[in-house]
């Protein structure tokens, strides 16, 4: 055995768990991506999809799809760069362009590239990138293949994030990225007031949409839309895996950022495009949620009723405003207990331990669909109590350092 895969054996915690039968990840679908899934031939309701607007069983994105492959074929054989773009890759960053009120867009192969991309090539290496302590693991590696220096600020602190600026120089590139709604812990970021900081200390604004897009703003077009602030947010990057119901990411931005990236970004020009299906999907999906506004409203709707049965049976879901609700169990092995038992009862949900999130914020992330309805969000929570009575969580003291499952930037 080498000493790689020497040192690759002494991983056990995996199989540790899955003989205690709480192993809780990759949990096998054999059905469509809607509020009820089949796992193991079992009927079970998801509240773990990033689905939120239920779209990715919609007809005509399905159709749009089948359209694609008889046109295009299954995939593009090669990169955006060289010889994988298509009219429709094209049709599809023009629309997006439109839709978030910027110059251009460009299209990756997934939202995670569409951040490692961005970030890495646009500053250099007497520059700096401001991340949120929770910003998503996509942004933290985009952040590591850059040469420049990264500072953290503590997450949605305004005033961390002003004494890490203060301290920069004026002549230097200071990029600041953030999620739009964070992806854990579902609260919105404080846009205005980092757009204040931002033109206070001269720096550059990038926002993550990947959990707004279809959810917030005009539309459903993101944090800016939101805020009001779509002329002061320099870089819109985004992913086509959730409300957009297909693989693939992108940015948008002004002309001139777009067009230096289409030469610069290696994430990019050595990646092969996206196929076909995905482009057109997505499209769909982008025309849907313009015109079907009334699956945003269900989704609030599904939202601020689950906020409010949650808080009325005094669960802990910190500063949750968003489809995605945190429910805090804050001990790592009860996370691992009451998602098992959860899924037992017939509901999924994910569960998020340390180092994902500090070892007293384990939680239990609840995603809603705008196609969910009260009748199963009801089930939900009265499972949710169930699983609280046997097993006990949600009390800070209570918290212990459990081995982990995943990387810290999971």
């Amino acid at each position: 055995m080498s000493i790689l895969q020497q040192r690759l054996a002494k991983y056990t915690v995996a199989k540790e768990a899955r003989a205690q039968g709480l192993y809780p990840y990759f949990r096998e679908i054999g059905s469509n991506q809607d509020t009820e899934v089949i796992i193991n031939d079992k009927r079970v309701l998801m509240f773990g999809s990033n689905s939120y607007l239920g779209l990715t069983n919609h007809p005509k994105v399905k159709e749009a799809a089948k359209q694609a492959v008889d046109k295009y074929g299954t995939g593009c054989a090669g990169s955006r760069f060289l010889n994988g773009t298509l009219d429709l890759h094209v049709q599809l960053e023009n629309e997006l362009a439109a839709y978030f009120k910027k110059d251009a867009a460009l299209v990756f192969s997934t939202g995670f590239q569409s951040n490692l991309g961005t970030i890495s090539c646009l500053s250099g290496r007497n520059d700096y990138i401001l991340i949120d302590e929770y910003d998503h693991a996509s942004i933290i590696d985009g952040t590591r293949l850059s040469f420049s220096k990264v500072l953290k600020f503590k997450h949605n602190d305004m005033e961390s994030l002003e004494k890490q600026l203060s301290r920069l120089p004026d002549d230097a590139v200071k990029l600041i990225v953030v999620d739009g709604i964070f992806s854990m812990e579902g609260d919105i970021v404080k846009l205005p007031k980092i757009v204040e900081l931002a033109k206070k200390y001269g720096g550059t604004i990038i926002v993550d949409d990947a959990h707004s897009v279809g959810v917030i703003g005009h539309q459903g077009s993101g944090t800016a839309s939101h805020f009001g602030l779509e002329n002061e947010v320099d870089y819109i990057v985004g992913t086509f895996s959730k409300s957009l119901a297909s693989l693939g990411g992108f940015v948008a931005a002004d002309h001139t950022s777009i067009e230096y990236m289409k030469h610069h970004s290696r994430a990019l020009m050595f990646s092969a495009s996206i196929p076909p299906a995905s482009a057109a999907s997505a499209l769909a999906a982008l025309r849907i949620i313009q015109e079907e506004p009334e699956r945003i409203e269900k989704l609030w709707n599904n939202t601020n009723y689950t906020i409010k049965c949650l808080k009325e049976n005094e669960f802990d879901i910190g500063h949750a405003e968003s489809p995605i609700v945190p429910i805090y169990v804050r001990d790592n092995t009860k996370t691992f207990q009451v998602t098992q038992m959860l899924f037992n009862e017939g509901i999924f949900v994910n569960p998020v331990i340390s180092p994902a999130v500090p070892s007293d914020a384990s939680l239990l992330r609840f995603s809603l669909m705008a196609t969910h309805s009260h009748e199963q969000i009801d089930i939900a929570i009265d499972k949710f109590i169930k699983a609280r009575k046997l097993i006990g969580f949600g009390e800070p003291e209570e918290a212990v350092s459990a081995p982990s499952l995943i990387s810290k930037e999971a």
